[in-house]
């Protein structure tokens, strides 16, 4: 019987060759389809999820950043590629072998957390972002199915400290947390760019108005400054007057962006953007031209200043006085708070009131840089409210609201807001108001450089640079009242000032009297010459050249009277 289903199968030996070539390719067939089968298996069990993997390579790939640089052009910001290691943990052969072994080439990797992470069915997780090449090759050899490597893009900044509080930073998603690298992707730059670069063109890069030559001399010049008068933090920025450009902008103490943990420590603020402080002194020029603009104060007006001005309980002192009738020009050189709060009075509360918004005092001023500050206003505001203020106390702002309001004094009266990206002086003029009439611009000129000349900023009245500024200094409120020993110290200074060109503030914060200052911790004594050697310093950067023959302050006036002044 056996035999014959034999014979039936293979047919007679005359047909044997024939039968044993269809044996041979029906055994070929079925190890085709078994070899595919077993291949299909295999790669269900051990290869990568592919899609997947597609998936978050394509993510992280997306997240790229166009370079910063200065107005110069040179790098503040870019990106590198880097190498993250990723686990398909359904994938994972042998759970504790693989947490053997990574734990062994990566001391730093917690076992705990891998061995949850690997323990899972998901079909990715990261094991380690921004391994090192060393790392890479350790793991590489190891040969773990389910263990693999994929590109991704780090944010670095070449500079360190020097930008942080412009710069800002991105996380490790290289997404923008701070500064400038927030705003380019809220305001859809990022993506804007790499919609560009996708299409096969070049990733623009992002170009500020900062200078870097001129950020790293008034970084040293001011953390010099801070360290010889023990202050506990320091801030600088410089504007063009004409722009409305930020040329430079620091903070101390800062952090590097490329360790981004540093920037939560509470002493490393944005004290320019985000800090707010009662600007002293500083305020008075705010005072002055307001009196000046309406035609109610003149050059030649005179103020009582013989003896302190009292309002009901208080009464109002001036630091250097003068006891006698003072011009306009003598109150802002002398910085008199009683002929300063006379001027305001002049001009009534409302008037007060209405001038100092104009000029953007009293609003958050928001910028490029997500970080701002809301100024502190009293809530209700009256004549001893307007006394106060007039001189500096009574409203506490943020000093770049500083640097828009007196630079609007001495541009030809043309409030613009701060930008941190470069424009043009006929872009910036565009989206300008003007707040102030060209003689009272002309008048503050003349007023700022008689100062350099004649009064507190003597010590920053550079030979050739033509300075002209408005020291401040500032009882800080500790505890809710006025501390007469620790101050914050601020400088406004302009130059050239017979054609101004830029406004730069500095502040110092609790600076300490030293030997040499004669027991004085005022601002003509310490942030004075700071701002002076960084006038000395940056001027040159800025194309400023020197004119040892420049027009006195009379001079800037072109024939408009003056006050008289006292020697």
């Amino acid at each position: 019987m056996f035999r014959r289903a034999v014979r039936l199968l293979i047919g007679s030996g005359e047909g044997l060759g024939l039968t044993s070539g269809r044996l041979r390719l029906a055994a070929i067939g079925f190890g085709v389809i078994y070899a595919l089968i077993v291949g299909r298996l295999v790669q269900y069990a051990v290869a990568p999820n592919i899609d997947e993997i597609e998936r978050v390579a394509q993510t992280v790939a997306a997240i790229q950043r166009p370079d910063i640089v200065d107005r110069n052009g040179t790098v503040l910001a870019t990106d590198v590629k880097v190498s993250s290691l990723y686990a398909e943990p359904k994938n994972i052969i042998d759970v504790d072998e693989a947490v053997d072994l990574l734990s062994q080439a990566l001391p730093d990797l917690n076992a705990k957390d891998l061995r949850a992470k690997l323990s899972t069915k998901k079909g990715f997780v990261w094991l380690k972002r921004e391994i090192s090449p060393r790392d890479q090759v350790k793991v590489f050899r190891l040969g773990i199915p389910g263990v693999a490597f994929v590109q991704e893009n780090k944010r670095v900044y070449p500079n360190g400290t020097q930008v942080a509080h412009v710069l800002g930073f991105a996380d490790i998603d290289n997404k923008g947390i701070a500064g400038i690298e927030k705003y380019l992707d809220t305001s859809g730059l990022t993506r804007a760019a790499a919609l560009e670069a996708g299409k096969g063109g070049r990733m623009a890069p992002i170009r500020m108005a900062l200078d870097l030559k001129v950020q790293h001399a008034v970084r040293d010049e001011l953390a010099e400054g801070m360290k010889k008068f023990k202050a506990i933090a320091a801030s600088a920025a410089i504007a063009d007057v004409d722009t409305g450009e930020i040329v430079s902008l620091v903070s101390l103490p800062d952090y590097d962006p490329n360790i981004p943990s540093d920037a939560l420590k509470p002493e490393a603020i944005n004290r320019v953007n985000t800090g707010v402080f009662e600007m002293g002194s500083t305020m008075k020029a705010l005072t002055i031209a307001m009196g000046l603009d309406s035609g109610k104060v003149s050059l030649q007006s005179r103020f009582d200043a013989r003896a302190p001005l009292q309002y009901g309980r208080f009464k109002i002192h001036d630091f250097h006085p003068q006891r006698r009738v003072l011009t306009v020009p003598e109150v802002f050189i002398h910085s008199s708070n009683i002929g300063t709060a006379r001027i305001a009075l002049t001009m009534g509360v409302e008037a007060h009131k209405a001038f100092l918004k104009k000029m953007g005092q009293l609003d958050r001023l928001q910028t490029e840089l997500p970080e701002s500050a809301r100024p502190l206003v009293p809530a209700r505001w009256g004549e001893l409210n307007t006394i106060t203020i007039s001189f500096g106390h009574g409203v506490a702002i943020a000093p770049i609201q500083s640097v828009m309001g007196v630079s609007a004094l001495v541009n030809g009266g043309w409030l613009m807001k701060p930008t941190f990206l470069q424009r043009t002086a006929e872009e910036a003029r565009a989206v300008s108001t003007k707040v102030l009439r060209d003689q009272t611009s002309v008048q503050m000129r003349y007023l700022m450089r008689l100062n350099a000349e004649k009064g507190s900023a003597k010590k920053a009245d550079i030979p050739g640079y033509r300075v002209g500024g408005k020291t401040g200094t500032a009882e800080k409120v500790i505890g809710g009242r006025y501390s007469k020993t620790k101050n914050l110290t601020a400088f406004t200074a302009v130059f050239p000032m017979d054609k101004p060109r830029y406004m730069l503030l500095a502040v110092l914060d609790e600076p300490k009297a030293l030997p040499e200052t004669h027991g004085f911790a005022t601002s003509g004594w310490n942030v004075v010459p700071v701002g002076g050697r960084m006038v000395e310093r940056i001027a040159p950067l800025l194309n400023v050249e020197p004119d040892y023959e420049a027009p006195t302050a009379t001079a800037l006036l072109g024939g408009i009277p003056t006050g008289s002044v006292q020697e």
